[in-house]
């Protein structure tokens, strides 16, 4: 029995999916994974099993379905979440959190180490986007193709480092969250047709700008693909979120940081989390400090972080 494991994950910003049509595939999309804020928990010996710390709750249901999958009882551990993201921000907590709690009981238990795929239905998340999922195991950035309707998750369609030089700054106004779960579902069930060719224009900027842009290390490129990118993949949710970003608040701050010079601006996921893409940790700060003179928007959250190509680090520490 292991004396402790410990698992770190990075976060997760998700630049948009692709629009739902009535056939084929469905929820595809592109995201990075980011190194701070990040999900730390541990598992220490206990007399049965106990969930503590942030989110306990949420880790409770996560380790049940967990042990329902392996057909197995709950072992007498404590898992503790030492910290967290925080939920309902566009940073995929509910995923990092269900996938950490998976890999942490598997390790803990001397299973073998998980496919993106067996992490993800074991603790039954994968249902609508998998970028956090593959961004889970592998870090980088992150395309994946849309699920089928019979299809636990979406196929990977690749996977590329991002530089290590690059920043992101997050920026969050106070007193907005965004949807989730079945706010989230009946959302996206109500939003408006869009037409095919936009999908394909989204993949398109994916695969020929966005990418190359990232693999290359053409930062320039990167950036304005990223606004395009983010722009299109938010109109097609402007139904749902009055625009291609959550809110009035959320769009002036978007044309008030372009109109600085910064121009990889996005929205990851409903927001209300904004993501800027910077090419260096000068850059980042400079941008930093700038928002916070911007005290008409509020009381602004606002974080640098370097993006994360390792995905999550599991830690087993043996007597």
């Amino acid at each position: 029995m292991p004396r402790l494991v410990r698992v770190s994950a990075p976060s997760r910003l998700h630049f948009g999916l692709w629009p739902l049509g009535d056939e084929g595939r469905q929820f595809g999309g592109v995201g990075a994974m980011i190194e701070r804020p990040g999900l730390a928990l541990e598992l220490a010996p206990a007399t049965r099993f106990l969930a503590s710390g942030p989110l306990a709750e949420r880790v409770n249901a996560f380790a049940g379905r967990w042990a329902d999958f392996h057909r197995t009882p709950l072992p007498a551990c404590r898992l503790e979440v030492i910290e967290a993201p925080p939920q309902h921000t566009g940073l995929g907590t509910g995923t990092q959190v269900a996938l950490a709690v998976a890999a942490g009981l598997s390790a803990w238990c001397g299973f073998p180490s998980q496919t993106p795929l067996e992490l993800a239905i074991s603790v039954g998340r994968g249902q609508r986007s998998a970028v956090g999922t593959y961004g889970f195991v592998m870090g980088g950035l992150i395309v994946e193709q849309g699920k089928l309707p019979d299809e636990p998750l979406s196929p990977l369609d690749c996977r590329v480092a991002m530089p290590d030089d690059w920043r992101f700054v997050l920026v969050r106004p106070g007193g907005l969250v965004g949807l989730a779960g079945q706010e989230e579902a009946t959302a996206i069930a109500a939003l408006d047709e869009i037409p095919s060719s936009i999908r394909e224009e989204l993949i398109a900027e994916a695969r020929e700008c966005l990418i190359p842009a990232a693999a290359c290390t053409d930062f320039s490129a990167f950036a304005e693909s990223l606004y395009r990118y983010g722009n299109l993949a938010g109109q097609c949710f402007a139904s749902g979120q009055l625009g291609p970003y959550n809110g009035p608040v959320l769009t002036a701050l978007v044309e008030r940081i372009r109109g600085l010079g910064y121009a990889g601006v996005g929205q990851s996921s409903w927001g209300p989390t904004l993501f800027v893409a910077t090419e260096n940790a000068t850059t980042a700060e400079r941008l930093a400090s700038q928002l916070r003179l911007m005290t008409e928007f509020g009381n602004l959250t606002i974080s640098v972080t370097a993006p994360s190509n390792r995905g999550a680090r599991i830690e087993v520490f043996d007597d």
